[in-house]
């Protein structure tokens, strides 16, 4: 009788670490808390998680939103296009983001037709007409009156002072 072949492989370290450091999430989802078509997406997609915690959503409109925390992904870019972020630190965009979240809360079917190359490509070129008009589609500011607005309130926080023009300035 032959003993069953084995082969070795390339072990990757990182999973190396103690289980207490691993995320219990599998995505990450960035969303704009700001979009009420976003939230309204992030509101199903909580319910269908249900309490698991396999998806993490964070708000990249709050205001003690880290870019270092997800993924290095800026405000300004973030609120380009959808993002998210997996436990290994893997970035994915547009509407990979949407194919991943449903598989991962059991509703992969939603998406598996974009991950046909014609019908991805249809469906990605779909999803960035949407993220670039989706600001005034929602009767929102443009990006750059937004971004403007967003720092001036952080300088404001951060210099702990503000002031208000009462017209005698």
């Amino acid at each position: 009788m032959s003993s069953p072949q084995i082969s070795s492989y390339p072990c990757d370290n990182s999973l190396d670490q103690p289980l207490s450091t691993l995320p219990s999430w599998k995505i990450k989802l960035l969303y704009d808390g700001q979009c009420p078509l976003c939230l309204r997406e992030v509101n199903f997609l909580k319910n269908r998680d249900a309490g698991r915690g396999l998806v993490a959503f964070v708000d990249i409109a709050a205001d003690d939103y880290n870019p270092q925390a997800h993924g290095s992904i800026d405000y300004e870019t973030a609120m380009g296009r959808i993002h998210a972020v997996l436990p290994d630190g893997t970035l994915v965009k547009n509407v990979e983001v949407f194919r991943r979240i449903y598989e991962i809360l059991g509703m992969g079917w939603v998406y598996a037709a974009t991950s046909l190359p014609v019908i991805g490509a249809i469906a990605d070129f779909l999803y960035g007409i949407w993220a670039d008009w989706r600001l005034f589609l929602t009767r929102r500011p443009d990006l750059a009156t937004i971004i403007r607005e967003r720092s001036s309130g952080q300088a404001c926080k951060t210099q702990n002072r503000c002031r208000l023009m009462d017209g005698d300035d």
